[in-house]
């Protein structure tokens, strides 16, 4: 079994990388969330253990990223015992908490029953490229494409449109895709989803004869085909 442990602090992370290596587990470490997310993204892992806080990008904001791509199991390490700061990491992906300090034993206890967990219900390959209608997003690639044209898309319209791509004919409130695509407390006060999808569907939208990005009032935003009146 391989794992990747992404950890800032230099002294645990070779303390753990030693203790799961005695457990038959290979380790690799990165030391900033940079590198922690280039790693995970090119590699293959069979679980990966990400630590909350970290340089460069934090712990979050990995999880938001290798979840647009991948479904490898996470277990989230926090010094922080807030329990809102422990349901952010497990809404936005992460499959388990663990709080420091803690025992050797239980992080290898967590480890083996997400690995159990995976190995009985496997995932099935994600796939690299996302369509609905004539809209097509390659995430290898990162291009989108309707009918044909290509779409100029910024960093965060591209990740906006592949979360509703990835959940089409699901109503995703304005919360939820503050948290994954922007990794931010939704603020009422704050209209930065309101303006991204009406910046978005001026992209995919407007120039084509049938929208797929609809508002669904109070509720948010779905991404699906809708017979035209």
């Amino acid at each position: 079994m391989r794992l990747l442990l992404i950890e800032d602090e230099a002294k645990l992370g070779e303390y753990l990388r030693k203790g799961l290596a005695e457990e038959s587990y290979t380790v690799d470490v990165a030391t900033n969330g940079i590198d922690g997310l280039h790693l995970a993204m090119e590699l293959d892992y069979d679980l990966i253990v990400l630590d909350g806080m970290l340089p460069g990008i934090d712990g979050f904001a990995v999880l938001a990223a290798l979840r647009q791509a991948k479904s490898t199991p996470v277990l989230m390490l926090t010094a922080r015992s807030d329990v809102q700061d422990r349901v952010r990491g497990l809404q936005s992906g992460a499959d388990d908490y663990l709080i420091k300090p803690f025992a050797f034993s239980e992080l290898v206890a967590r480890i083996q029953v997400l690995l159990r967990r995976a190995q009985a219900h496997p995932a099935s390959p994600e796939p690299t490229v996302l369509r609905q209608a004539d809209l097509e997003l390659d995430l290898i690639r990162r291009k989108a494409v309707r009918a044909g044209v290509r779409l100029d898309l910024t960093a965060k319209e591209f990740n906006l449109l592949a979360l509703l791509l990835r959940r089409q004919g699901e109503v995703l409130s304005r919360t939820e895709l503050a948290s994954q695509v922007w990794d931010m407390n939704f603020d009422s006060e704050t209209n930065v989803v309101e303006v991204a999808v009406r910046r978005l569907r001026m992209k995919v939208d407007q120039p084509f004869a049938a929208p797929l990005i609809h508002t669904v009032r109070g509720m948010g935003y779905v991404l699906e085909s809708r017979a035209q009146p």
